[in-house]
């Protein structure tokens, strides 16, 4: 599908929530629409852009300076993953392992800390965060995991606890510019339970020491289990964000599912059948609803990429030539009913995640990553996760001039 023809569909879509919302005659809904706002949202408000793991594009992921940055670029959240430290203290990793986002194979006093434990039903050799405590914790410095962005900062910057990611958002954020939020995901909750670290309840705990753990607090905590979440909302009223996850795309655009992506853990550990696949059906996301007040999904799920296979071999050709197969070699799908179907059920959309790189980026964006945000907006999403916060912002305002 050309680019051209995407806003085309956009707009039929547009037109279509307009007749679901009402005839255009019927003046009554139409001002009560205007109250709302001009956004296709779930609220009408304008949708959010969200630091993903901070400023990642820029700076090593989950440190106080890429948080900041995030800040700086204009983002309305940042998120900080958790995971938690021997002694139990929260902090800032994008996963249980240490591997890949700092230097700690470095450190010669560590090497006897590499070890295997079941992650998500799968042995995994690695240094994991629960195996040391958070002074040796602070030993490690951060380094960014993807070789194609800036790599100058690799080794300058401390692994932040939770508390001192509140810390900077109070400073930074409530001080200055405006009330900027935090989104934390609570990452591998079974895992964590397993080893004694659960981690909602020190979760609860700081946002209740920094006055946050309340219904208008701007903090949504995430998580792509689901017991754990329904654990929170009988303890928070804070709001929660069901994530969902998929392995890969096949040829044809469909999604596919293959463990440890193809469900969350916790139903994989007591046999319940459901995947990720039955949460985005109207029955899944109406219960869904039971407990959380949004989803987060991989964005695939509403606009997803399809390859060419001119060989015949089952695989998508480097239609590009450029010697590698991503998706820039891909066009978009028509977009799904995802976003309509969950604003339905009352939830709001959050989807991840959205890069500046080109092979992120489908053909039909013509290398520009403000035309994926640009569509997104206008399909109505309520928000999205972006390691780049100032081409989001960027393209949210170009959006904004678009609409009817």
């Amino acid at each position: 599908m050309r680019f051209k023809q995407i806003f085309g569909t956009l707009l039929l879509a547009l037109a279509v929530a307009a007749v679901m919302q009402g005839d255009d005659d019927d003046h009554k809904k139409d001002d009560n629409k205007n109250k709302r706002g001009k956004w296709n949202t779930l609220t009408g408000q304008q949708p959010l852009v969200i630091g993903h793991r901070g400023a990642s594009g820029y700076l090593p992921e989950h440190t106080l300076e890429a948080y900041r940055r995030a800040i700086e670029l204009g983002a309305d959240f940042i998120e900080p993953d958790l995971v938690s430290t021997k002694d139990g203290v929260l902090i800032a990793r994008h996963e249980p392992l240490l591997d890949g986002t700092t230097n700690v194979a470095s450190i010669a006093k560590f090497a006897s800390k590499k070890t295997t434990k079941i992650l998500d039903g799968i042995p995994t050799l690695g240094f994991y965060a629960s195996d040391f405590t958070l002074k040796e914790i602070k030993e490690l410095r951060a380094i960014q995991p993807n070789s194609a962005r800036p790599q100058q900062y690799n080794g300058l910057y401390e692994i932040p606890t939770f508390e001192e990611v509140l810390d900077l958002v109070e400073k930074w954020g409530w001080g200055t510019r405006k009330i900027v939020g935090v989104y934390p995901e609570t990452k591998h909750p079974t895992f964590h339970f397993a080893l004694g670290l659960p981690l909602e309840d020190k979760l609860l705990a700081a946002l209740e020491k920094h006055k946050l753990n309340r219904s208008d607090s701007p903090v949504f905590i995430q998580s792509f289990e689901t017991a754990n979440l329904q654990y929170l909302s009988t303890k928070t009223k804070v709001r929660l964000v069901q994530l969902i996850d998929a392995d890969d795309v096949a040829l044809d655009g469909s999604l596919t599912f293959a463990a440890p992506y193809d469900k969350p853990y916790n139903y994989a550990v007591t046999g319940d059948p459901r995947g990720f696949a039955d949460l985005v059906k109207p029955a899944g996301l109406a219960d869904i609803a039971k407990y959380a007040d949004g989803i987060g999904p991989w964005k695939r799920y509403i606009v997803s990429v399809r390859g060419r296979d001119n060989d015949k071999n089952g695989k998508a050709d480097d239609v590009n030539g450029d010697g590698s197969v991503n998706d820039a070699d891909k066009t978009a799908t028509t977009p799904s009913a995802l976003i309509a179907n969950a604003h339905a059920a009352g939830l709001f959309v959050h989807a991840y995640t959205f890069r500046n790189e080109k092979g992120t980026l489908a053909s039909d964006y013509k290398g520009d990553p403000k035309n994926e945000f640009i569509q997104f907006f206008l399909l109505g999403v309520d928000g999205v996760f972006t390691d780049f916060t100032d081409t989001g912002v960027a393209a949210r305002t170009a959006a904004e001039a678009m609409l009817p």
